[in-house]
């Protein structure tokens, strides 16, 4: 509803800011809390031979092949396959966006003992994806080049009967999902309201209707970003806390020792560390091999290290999301409802 054109500098620039307090860091954290005995996740048995394998392949396998791949792109100076990846990150951050908005929905469920049925459960889970794919193809329908730090990226050509079954499926599903908890809401007279707004939200407002607005465009990663941060200080404060019972846990850093007991301490530090990793990661590290490592910048007009950077951790995050939020994770059931 605002005037885009006159909006668009200042917000672009405030935006920015809010990428370095609060989008970078909460990709960082997704990282702290993933890798945190990581070799006991992967390797041993203590979390059950299935989420073994998901931290194998979310923690290793993934992201080797996502740097070969892209490796691959920045040494051939193929910008069309570099672009592809682009896309990829686009589908990925719909992924994303989608499973988020129902697992906060799932969380605040639990917590308020406001269980849903099976039943809905599944049909509020299926709308999810059939938004997410609906979304993503509406992107693709036409080949068209955008840019990202001066590179291009294409989208695909789908065929337009692919738009129209995707797009009904979204329609019947968010049906079938107003329905399902309308059905809820007279059976039980209890809803987790605050999930099924978050859930909306995040299917809705920050997914499909995102690009009502170029000035809403800017602003959706913020708010996400916000939304994930909820659920990860909640974790991140139960694992201190139930941490710091052990004096082998305070005795085992400089900053525990420091810190001592106070959770609400190493959480600041937590934070702060995630805060330098997200600087580091977007910022930091690919502008300073930007300027030192040499490639064909004539084929190459655009960034190339902050290109392939950002799309590697967004992309990887939601990897390692889709292994850290399970409900099967002994270590979610823990900190996050414990």
């Amino acid at each position: 509803m605002l005037p885009e054109e006159g909006l668009k500098l200042q917000l672009a620039t405030l935006m920015i800011v809010a990428a370095n307090l609060v989008n970078h860091p909460h990709f960082a954290h997704s990282y702290q809390i993933f890798y945190r005995g990581y070799a006991k996740k992967a390797f041993g048995n203590s979390l059950g031979r299935k989420m073994q394998a998901r931290y194998l392949l979310a923690g290793l396998i993934v992201p080797v092949l996502l740097a070969a791949f892209l490796a691959y792109g920045a040494l051939a100076a193929d910008t069309r396959l570099l672009g592809y990846d682009a896309n990829l990150m686009a589908l990925t951050v719909g992924w994303h966006y989608a499973k988020q908005g129902y697992g906060m929905l799932m969380v605040d469920a639990a917590l308020k003992r406001r269980y849903l049925s099976d039943r809905t459960k599944k049909i509020l889970l299926a709308n999810c994806y059939a938004v997410w794919l609906a979304v993503w193809v509406s992107l693709n329908l036409a080949v068209r080049q955008e840019n990202l730090w001066g590179l291009a990226y294409y989208s695909f050509a789908v065929p337009q009967p692919v738009f129209i079954v995707t797009s009904l499926a979204a329609f019947v599903t968010t049906a079938l999902s107003v329905w399902a908890l309308a059905m809820h809401w007279q059976e039980k007279r209890a809803l987790p309201v605050n999930g099924v707004v978050a859930y909306g939200v995040g299917l809705y407002l920050w997914l499909l209707f995102v690009d009502v607005n170029l000035l809403w465009v800017l602003v959706v990663p913020a708010l996400h970003s916000l939304q994930y941060m909820t659920v990860v200080w909640r974790y991140q404060l139960n694992y201190e806390k139930a941490q710091l019972a052990s004096d082998d846990y305070r005795k085992g850093s400089f900053i525990r020792a420091v810190f001592g007991a106070d959770p609400v301490a190493h959480m600041a530090g937590f934070v702060l560390t995630g805060a330098v990793l997200g600087f580091l990661g977007f910022w930091g590290i690919p502008m300073l091999a930007d300027s030192l490592v040499p490639y064909d910048r004539q084929a190459i007009a655009g960034v190339l290290f902050l290109f392939v950077f950002w799309i590697f951790i967004n992309v990887h995050h939601y990897f390692l999301d889709s292994v850290m939020w399970r409900r099967e994770n002994a270590d979610t059931k823990l900190y996050l409802f414990g």
